[in-house]
């Protein structure tokens, strides 16, 4: 018996030494097995990069895992408190890995597997251990990835302090609702920086990484409490917190006010978007959307409202006086309305406006019931609210609205101010538009509109639409010929021309009205916007300097050597003209217009800055009597300062006397030009005061006629108007600044001779050398064209290919 016994002894040793082998042989292996968890001292988190306005209003957030990193220091204590008692009370006592607890996992998992239940396998990973497995590991419920799970553990914890190890965790958890990390989630669950948080919000944080669905708060409310009072309890078991706040604590709703994912400010979608391709383009778009970029632009968000209203108001104005175009769809009314139009989406970018189906008709009213709330989660509001739509409020339609509306059509309502449940009809314009507006002495874009809604058509206008400008290009025609010999007073002659083309076909250019008016000086040119006069300075010119100067204001970047490009018949974006008149606004110095001020990247370094003026002494810690730090401007110098004056006084003219008086309701000094193009396509003005500078354009997505005296001086100039006058409401006139040297005089605007001042004769700024005419010298005369205009000949024929006015 004693012999048995020792060699059931023996053999039992054996057999363990060989199942201690196996063991240690499919350790070894899998340790040889194990990923390089040293790369987690370098490790960078995909961060979200944040766009800010100027003064520091979040604009938009890109990111592909929404994530804010956030320093373990800096992460308030009862975070840290609420989610170590949740996942890992005594991680900062054990060494990586929770033996009670894995034993307990261990016997769970072997009854589960005894009694062939079909499961999860049962974990007790610690802290460490979920470190291990969300940055090297998979999630697969094996045994092989568990026991690489502890391994790993046990070698990050000899290689990282425990406060790197939470770190690590706190920023790489996911915590639904895109949310990875705890600085991210605090601000998409409750809008609030963590320090804001509450206990009872830190503890339903906290409860949410062991299944993030499962918790949704408004999927599963119920649950998402239970949970988070069950980290309240244990907060107080290890002494966070006492007993009666854990009462207090648990009486909280969860208050979740979920925050939207990109554009923050609904006005600049179009500039957000603009901003989002920029650093794509600069940075590639890993970096964009992982980079933890902080962006500031160089928006003004009050006047980013001025212009988005100003051109909505515009738009829908030209629109409704074309007449109502059709219900936006059509339902059926059954018992409950509200479900129906709750399936239809509405703009979401114009919150002013909001869907309402026609309940009833009268001869010229409907009762209409508007389109119910939708909470985050996609249910529906059961409460429904009506409303009247009386045609008194809708004077924009001739027809009766019994006669324009059925039952059961969709259509857009704004409420009427001042008249509770009254409401307007209100249609999508089928025109289109962009507005842009910069600091003329520096290229920031402060504000941009690219088109009536970035929900309805993200196709920017201001900066993807290549239209031609028109006339508005002529400013360029006769800067480059103040910079080249002519004055403001210099006369050109107003009379037929012909063209002869290099296919032997002839071309007329004509005037706006079909008519000529003889000797005209360039003052009088621009400011009535006189075609001829401008191809015979053209041509006198040479297109090849012509093209010059438009590639050194950035108008175009190859332009073909036709007369019919001094009218404006290339094509270019509301951002380049605007730009180039800026060019001319602050002296002739280059503009390259810019919706970025400056990028840092995830460690506050500045990696982008677009101010490249010199200024060698700003660095300067210390005041010792020296002089103000010097800036060095080394932008190019592309117009004299003298000829961008005159341009200037020119424009003024167009405004005071000439194709854009609508702007003189600006009540301050403007200089611009209108364009209008061919058959009435395209609208623009154009202009600045000494602080802003802005371009507006009208037209149809797919060029057609805007209809007759749709020019842009009807159209694109009361937008201009409304905007400036609104974005510089307070700001004080001020007055273009007179360059050193020049010197002014009197002259008759149609002459160029010197008169006695006042009268109709207007003050004109001369070079130095330089003066008003002494006598009628008239540059473009031959004997027939004079004799034609002599004798009223002014019969042409219709426009031809290319010909603009």
């Amino acid at each position: 018996m004693f012999r048995l016994l020792s060699w059931l002894f023996g053999f039992g040793v054996f057999s363990g030494l060989i199942v201690l082998g196996g063991v240690a042989w499919y350790v070894a292996v899998l340790n040889e097995d194990l990923p390089d968890y040293t790369v987690l001292m370098d490790y960078q988190p995909p961060v979200t990069t944040r766009v800010h306005a100027a003064d520091g209003v979040l604009l938009a957030e890109f990111a592909r895992e929404r994530r804010l990193f956030q320093p373990v220091e800096t992460i308030p204590p009862m975070v840290i408190e609420a989610f170590l008692s949740a996942e890992d009370k005594d991680f900062y006592s054990h060494f990586g890995i929770d033996v009670a607890g894995v034993f307990r996992a261990a016997r769970d998992n072997v009854v589960q597997m005894v009694d062939g239940s079909s499961g999860n396998l049962v974990g007790a990973s610690t802290i460490t251990q979920q470190v291990a497995k969300n940055f090297l590991l998979t999630s697969d419920q094996t045994w092989d990835r568990k026991i690489k799970e502890a391994l790993l553990a046990l070698r990050i914890e000899n290689t990282f302090t425990k406060d790197e190890i939470l770190e690590l965790y706190l920023n790489e958890i996911n915590l639904g609702l895109g949310s990875y990390g705890v600085a991210a989630a605090a601000l998409n669950y409750f809008d609030k920086a963590l320090y804001e948080l509450t206990y009872a919000e830190a503890a339903y944080l906290a409860a949410l990484p062991k299944a993030p669905s499962n918790y949704h708060p408004f999927r599963h409310p119920e649950a998402a409490i239970e949970r988070r009072n069950w980290v309240l309890d244990r907060m107080a078991e290890n002494g966070y917190i006492t007993a009666e706040q854990v009462v207090e604590y648990k009486a909280e709703n969860l208050n979740v006010i979920p925050r939207q994912a990109g554009s923050q400010l609904y006005s600049a979608e179009y500039f957000t978007e603009e901003v989002r391709r920029q650093i794509a383009s600069l940075y590639g778009f890993d970096e964009l959307y992982e980079g933890g970029m902080s962006v500031r632009t160089s928006l003004d968000p009050q006047m980013q409202l001025h212009a988005r209203k100003a051109l909505m108001d515009g738009l829908i104005d030209f629109d409704q006086g074309r007449g109502f175009h059709g219900v936006e769809d059509t339902i059926e009314i059954g018992e409950d309305w509200g479900g129906a139009l709750a399936g239809i989406s509405p703009l979401g970018d114009v919150p002013e406006w909001t869907l309402a189906v026609v309940l009833e008709t009268e001869a010229n009213s409907a009762r209409i019931g508007l389109r119910p709330m939708i909470d985050v989660d996609g249910r529906v509001s059961s409460e429904r609210i009506t409303g009247t739509l009386p045609g008194s409020a809708v004077t924009w339609v001739s027809e009766p609205l019994g006669e324009l509306l059925s039952v059961g059509d969709v259509v857009y309502v704004e409420p009427v101010a001042g008249e509770e449940g009254v409401y307007t009809l209100r249609q999508v314009p089928e025109i289109e538009g962009a507005i842009v507006a910069m600091d003329p002495r520096t290229g920031r874009v402060l504000a941009l509109v690219g088109g009536f809604s970035f929900a309805e058509s993200e196709f920017n206008r201001a900066t993807q639409a290549m239209r031609q400008p028109g006339s508005s290009f002529k400013p360029i025609v006769y800067a480059a010929a103040l910079d080249n010999g002519y004055t403001p007073a210099s006369v050109i002659l107003d009379a037929p021309l012909e063209v002869v083309n290099a296919d032997g076909s002839v071309w007329q250019p004509e005037n706006y009205a079909r008519q000529f008016y003889g000797p005209q000086t360039l003052r009088r040119g621009i400011e009535l916007s006189r075609n001829v006069m401008t191809v015979r300075l053209a041509r006198d010119l040479g297109m090849p300097m012509i093209e010059e100067y438009s590639r050194l204001f950035g108008v175009y970047d190859d332009m073909p050597h036709v007369l019919a490009m001094a009218l404006g018949a290339g094509e270019t974006t509301v951002m380049r003209l605007t730009a180039a008149y800026a060019t001319i606004a602050n002296g002739g110095r280059r503009i390259t217009p810019t919706l970025i001020d400056r990028i840092q990247d995830r460690y506050g370094d500045t990696i982008y800055r677009h101010d490249e003026r010199i200024c060698e002494t700003c660095q300067q810690a210390d005041w010792h009597g020296q002089a103000a730090p010097m800036i060095i401007d080394s932008r190019a110098q592309v117009l004299d300062p003298m000829t961008a004056y005159q341009i200037t006084s020119m424009m003024e003219g167009v405004v005071q006397r000439g194709t854009g008086t609508a702007v003189r309701a600006v009540d301050r000094p403007v200089a611009g030009k209108t364009g209008t193009t061919n058959d009435y396509k395209d609208a623009w003005f154009v202009g600045f005061t000494p602080e802003l500078a802005v371009g507006v354009y009208v037209g149809y997505d797919t060029p057609r006629s805007m209809g007759s005296s749709s020019t842009g001086g009807e159209l694109a100039a009361p937008i201009f108007a409304d905007f400036v006058s609104t974005a510089l409401e307070g700001v004080p006139p001020t007055r273009f600044q007179v360059p050193e040297g020049m010197h002014r005089d009197w002259i008759d605007p149609a002459t160029g001779v010197g008169i006695v001042a006042g009268g109709s004769g207007v003050q004109e700024a001369f070079k130095p050398g330089t003066g008003p005419n002494l006598m009628t010298s008239v540059i473009g005369v031959n004997s027939q064209a004079f004799d034609n205009v002599q004798t009223g000949a002014n019969q042409q024929p219709a426009f031809g290919a290319g010909s603009l006015f």
